[in-house]
């Protein structure tokens, strides 16, 4: 399995770009920067996405890639989310206002966007993987992932602050190589992190104990916002009995 880190940031600027993960050029997790970190071929490669929710950060090139494949003649992109992200696409996204509805463009038999919806829990298959989509603790209906190939199973946290179901699914699992976890802020941010659900470097910590071997597991964070990412890093350098590592635009991991 190899993922690569498209978008990877709790913001953007020139330098920063939101969230986008592609494992081995046909899956990707969320679609901050998709077509922004995506050249037009690799875009066409692309099978499917797995959206974690509806937050602008992790959708909005889901517009412009729809709009790209379209003049492309491509395979319909498959978008798998749970219910409600899938609902408020439908409703606030694709809807023929703030964006046209790809899903019956150029037509109802062959569009350029198809959804899957995902239920918590259960386990489907993706683009060749198998995935389960996990309810995490953010301030909408957000899942996590846990994605499955023959040779490795990586998870993905979503936007989320302190949960637990997910850990403990994890523990569980066999197979699994590396965790993509997000951190927002800085500890002395603590109160902005908890009421817009996310992580700080002291939450962090806490969940990862939940973990059975977290000492072992390489652990990639995302998420940091551009504003605090130095102070993020230098407190998340700190956290001991760990395997941390902060990622970066066009990192590639081979797991």
């Amino acid at each position: 399995m190899e993922l690569r880190v498209v978008g990877c940031h709790g913001g953007e600027t020139p330098k920063h770009k939101t969230s986008a993960f592609v494992i081995d050029e046909r899956l990707a997790i969320d679609a901050g920067s998709l077509t922004s970190g995506l050249d037009l071929r690799a875009q066409f490669r692309l099978q499917a996405c797995i959206v974690s929710h509806a937050h602008l950060d992790h959708i909005r090139d889901l517009a412009t890639i729809a709009d790209n494949r379209c003049q492309a003649d491509c395979a319909p992109l498959l978008v798998a989310a749970t219910k409600d992200t899938i609902s408020s696409l439908k409703k606030y996204f694709f809807n023929d206002h703030l964006w046209p509805d790809f899903s019956a463009i150029p037509n109802k038999r062959r569009p350029t966007i198809s959804f899957q919806e995902l239920k918590p829990e259960k386990q489907v298959e993706i683009a060749g993987y198998q995935v389960t989509a996990v309810s995490v603790s953010h301030t909408i209906d957000t899942a996590g992932f846990i994605v499955r190939a023959p040779d490795a199973t990586i998870a993905y946290s979503g936007d989320t602050g302190p949960t637990d179901r997910l850990w403990e699914l994890l523990n569980a699992e066999q197979n699994l190589k590396a965790l993509l976890l997000e951190v927002s802020f800085p500890d002395r941010e603590q109160k902005l992190a908890t009421v817009s659900g996310h992580h700080t470097p002291r939450t962090l910590l806490k969940d990862l104990k939940k973990l059975s071997r977290p000492k072992d597991l390489p652990t990639l964070l995302y998420h940091i916002k551009p504003v605090f990412q130095r102070e993020v890093e230098r407190e998340c350098a700190r956290l001991k009995g760990l395997n941390l590592a902060v990622t970066a635009i066009g990192d590639q991991y081979v797991l």
